[in-house]
């Protein structure tokens, strides 16, 4: 099976118990996850299957959905509920004050990443710092909010519909939200809904994945490598094209039938079989290999 496998993570899973765990269920080797989920988050896990693994740098890269509950009044170590409590303050603002708070959010922002996140600072894991008592200086990384909804304020909480883009982190935006309104806030739960174009809706609990391969029907769930790509457009070759394409090779414009010039393209045989992503360079006149599958 090649291609991806959208995951319903559940609560307690890390993304790589995720992974070990369809190794097992799928007896497969080359499963990788396409973007971490804390382990008390829930919500959509696309995984990479067999040649599919070629694909996670093109699945990382797309906007995010997510479900959460923003708790006012809690300041924490880690900005989710499961840290230890730094500050706890009397929530004592209005929904109007709520409203404009989290709208100032929308669009391009600067965030900086929590202590308690998998980033990398000289080869160690911020979170492992942060478990030594180590707190080191983040420098704020671009982000963009294309949608906050708010679907209920029922205070201390309020639940909203994030849209944002990859590297995100939706604890720092609720922790930052709390500083602005001067009470402080917390995250209180995280359901990812949508990773591009993947929906909860579309995805599979483990469970459900494994019941999927005793009735042999799990194929079914796999979506091809072909159709994750499928935004880009398509190129077919010419017969005379098809021992440089087996070989890995470039192509010229003129063993092509269809000319399609800029960025990637899905190269295809003269017998219709698909060969993998490749690139027109306008210099060279070619299309060059990027990932062959």
């Amino acid at each position: 099976m090649d291609g991806i496998l959208v995951i319903n993570k559940e609560k307690g899973f890390t993304s790589h118990d995720v992974v070990a765990k369809l190794r097992g269920i799928l007896h497969m080797k080359k499963i990788g996850h396409t973007g971490t989920l804390d382990p008390d988050a829930t919500g959509v896990l696309p995984v990479a299957l067999g040649k599919g693994t070629k694909l996670v740098e093109f699945l990382t890269e797309k906007q995010k959905g997510y479900e959460a509950v923003l708790h006012l009044g809690l300041d924490t170590d880690t900005q989710d509920i499961t840290g230890t409590i730094l500050t706890e303050k009397k929530v004592e603002v209005s929904e109007e004050q709520i409203r404009e708070t989290i709208a100032g959010f929308l669009g391009p922002q600067l965030q900086i990443p929590p202590m308690y996140s998998a980033l990398k600072v000289n080869g160690k894991k911020l979170y492992e710092l942060a478990r030594e008592g180590i707190e080191v200086e983040r420098k704020a990384r671009p982000v963009e909010f294309y949608s906050i909804e708010i679907k209920e304020i029922k205070l201390p909480f309020v639940k909203i519909d994030v849209l944002c883009s990859k590297g995100t982190y939706i604890r720092t935006l609720c922790h930052d939200i709390g500083e602005k309104l001067g009470c402080g806030a917390c995250m209180e739960s995280l359901c990812r809904t949508k990773s591009g174009a993947y929906l909860i809706k579309d995805s599979l609990l483990l469970a459900e994945v494994e019941a999927a391969v005793r009735s042999e029907t799990i194929e079914e769930y796999v979506i091809p490598v072909e159709k994750v790509l499928a935004e880009f457009p398509v190129v077919n070759a010419v017969s005379m094209a098809d021992r440089l394409l087996d070989n890995g090779n470039p192509v010229g414009e003129h063993l092509v039938r269809n000319q399609v010039k800029g960025g990637w393209v899905r190269m295809y045989k003269s017998d219709g079989s698909f060969v993998g992503l490749y690139e027109w360079k306008k210099n060279r006149n070619q299309y060059f290999p990027y990932r062959i599958f």
